[in-house]
């Protein structure tokens, strides 16, 4: 059961852009779900959007772009865009959006600051999100929520698997984040296993990662 708003209720504005745009009342983030829910499945529309104007926070889909938005204007406006690999992300970045506002879709995926720069290639997105990311503890908890989406512990208990079973075409700006990460922390890659997928990342577990995986298993 979601944890009731506190204080509550809590109000949201959905809009794609129409001038009808919907304000409700919810007492809970599942009830705002299943309310978005509603209104994103009987419109067919570029943009929605999902305004908490209280805290100064928006969640902006766009599914014909392939993007989400997300954006905060209160004391030191920010917005952060991210690409999608498909449709069946879009209504989960909302519920984490109910939950907890801009902060819960931190590790939802990609953020970039420019839109520009998801024109990129997945390898230049992912070399450029990594370069972001410069303090060991922030490497290793961005390394977690790429494992902790895709991965595995080898049987041995030797290895962590990234990319369990995934084609080398899949994953391929993650991909190229996490090499550049697991270069940033020293930690060790190991050669695929011939039977292996070819997309797949294989790395020795390190205590460093076993700590943060814990929390993410």
């Amino acid at each position: 059961m979601a944890r009731p708003y506190h204080p509550g209720p809590k109000q949201f504005v959905f809009a794609v852009g129409d001038g009808n745009d919907q304000q409700v009342s919810v007492s809970d983030p599942q009830e705002a779900y299943v309310a978005f829910s509603a209104f994103f499945g009987n419109r067919d529309s570029d943009t929605y959007t999902i305004e908490d104007e209280p805290a100064s926070q928006s969640l902006v889909l766009m599914p014909a772009q392939g993007v989400i938005a997300r954006i905060e204007t209160a004391d030191q406006p920010r917005s952060e865009y991210l690409q999608v690999g498909g449709a069946n992300r879009y209504l989960p970045s909302t519920m984490l959006f109910f939950e907890n506002g801009y902060a819960g879709l931190d590790h939802f995926g990609q953020w970039f600051s420019d839109l520009a720069d998801l024109d990129a290639s997945p390898e230049t997105r992912g070399a450029t999100r990594a370069a972001t990311i410069t303090t060991e503890v922030a490497a290793i908890e961005e390394v977690a929520r790429i494992w902790a989406d895709s991965g595995i512990v080898d049987p041995s208990d030797q290895y962590y698997v990234f990319f369990d079973s995934h084609d080398v075409d899949d994953d391929r700006a993650e991909r190229a984040e996490l090499l550049k990460l697991i270069e940033f922390l020293g930690i060790e890659r190991v050669d695929t296993p011939a039977e292996a997928s070819d997309g797949e990342v294989w790395v020795r577990t390190d205590p460093r990662l076993d700590v943060e995986f814990e929390r993410w298993s």
